[in-house]
C-alpha cells in the first residue's frame, strides 16, 4: 500500500491541472488498489461495484446489523458525474462559495457514502482529496499523512460518517473531524521536521570532531553531507565528476574511499558500472565511527 500510495501521489501530480472525471477517479481507484484485491476481485479494479455487490456497513458490536447501506449501483454513474462537476465548480457567486479544503474534505465523503467500488473506497477518497489539494496548490498537503492519523483513531472517523448521515446528512460533522485530522497531521509534521532538523545537528557536530573531518577531502565531506540528506541517493564516478570538475580517476579514488575503507557508502554494480548508494543508517555509521 506504501508503494500504491506514493504511485497515487505521483500521479496527481500528473492530473493536478485536469477537469475531475469518472475515468480519473478510476485510475486512481486502480493505483490504489494495485495487488491488494483478492484473486476474485482482480478484474473490479476502477470499476463500480455492481448490483450483485452485498455492499453495506456492520456495527462492530453486530456483524448481522447493517449501520449503512449505500446508493444503489444503478444510481452510482449518475452520483459520481454529479461529484466530478461538483469538484470542477468554479463560478461561484460569494453566497455559494466553498473554500477548497471543505469542498475537498466534503469530494472525500462523498465517495466513502456512494462507496462505488467493492473495495477501496476510503483510498480513492483521500486519494481524491489530495488531488483537489493539489489541484488548489494547497502544496504543503503533499507532506501529511491524514490516514496515518485516521488510522490511529478510526472509531471517530467511522462515527463522523454515521453522526452526519442520522442528522439529516449535516456534513458538519465531518468537516470538523477531518479539519482536526488535518491540523494533527500537520503539527506530525512540524515534529518530524523539529526532529530531524535536531538530528542532523547532531549528526554534523559528530561529523566535525570526527576523525572523518581531517581524513576526507572537501569533495569527499560535500557527498556526505548531501547523503546524510538524502538517504538512498545513488552516486557514479560520472555524476561526482560532474559535480566537482574532477577527472575520472580522483572520482573514482573519492568514491571507492568512501565505500572502503570508510563503509560509508554501499557499492554495488549496475551493468558495467559501479554505483554507490547512501546507507538509511549512514548517520548511525557516523556516530559510531572509529577510523
Amino acid at each position: 500500500m506504501i508503494v500504491n500510495n506514493y504511485r497515487a501521489m505521483m500521479l496527481i501530480k500528473d492530473l493536478k491541472d485536469e477537469q475531475l472525471t469518472p475515468s480519473i477517479v478510476f485510475e486512481l481507484h486502480k493505483t490504489v488498489t494495485d495487488g491488494t484485491l483478492s484473486e476474485e476481485d482482480g478484474e473490479i479494479a476502477g470499476a463500480f461495484r455492481t448490483a450483485k455487490d452485498d455492499i453495506c456497513v456492520f456495527s462492530k458490536d453486530d456483524d448481522r446489523t447493517p449501520v449503512y447501506v449505500p446508493p444503489a449501483a444503478s444510481e452510482l454513474p449518475d452520483r459520481l458525474q454529479a461529484l466530478c462537476d461538483f469538484a470542477n465548480k468554479k463560478d461561484e457567486t460569494d453566497k455559494d462559495y466553498i473554500p477548497p479544503i471543505i469542498r475537498a474534505i466534503i469530494v472525500h465523503f462523498m465517495i466513502g457514502y456512494d462507496h462505488p467500488f467493492v473495495d477501496g473506497n476510503g483510498r480513492t477518497a483521500r486519494a481524491l482529496f489530495y488531488w483537489m489539494m493539489a489541484k488548489e496548490k494547497y502544496w504543503l498537503m503533499e507532506y501529511i499523512s491524514i490516514s496515518r492519523v485516521i488510522k490511529k483513531a478510526p472509531a471517530k472517523y467511522m462515527q463522523a460518517y454515521l453522526y452526519s448521515e442520522t442528522d439529516n446528512n449535516d456534513l458538519t460533522y465531518f468537516i470538523v473531524h477531518q479539519l482536526d485530522v488535518i491540523k494533527e497531521a500537520i503539527r506530525d509534521l512540524h515534529e518530524y521536521l523539529a526532529a530531524k532538523s535536531n538530528q542532523q545537528r547532531e549528526v554534523e557536530d559528530a561529523l566535525r570532531h570526527s576523525t572523518l573531518n581531517k581524513t576526507l577531502n572537501f569533495r569527499q565531506m560535500s557527498l556526505i553531507r548531501n547523503a546524510l540528506k538524502n538517504p538512498g541517493a545513488e552516486y557514479t564516478i560520472k555524476s561526482h565528476r560532474t559535480s566537482h570538475g574532477v577527472s575520472y580517476q580522483t572520482a573514482r579514488t573519492d568514491l571507492l574511499a568512501l565505500s572502503e575503507p570508510h563503509g560509508l557508502l554501499r557499492k554495488y554494480k549496475s551493468g558495467k558500472a559501479d554505483v554507490f548508494i547512501a546507507p538509511a543508517d549512514l548517520a548511525e555509521i557516523i556516530r559510531n565511527y572509529d577510523g
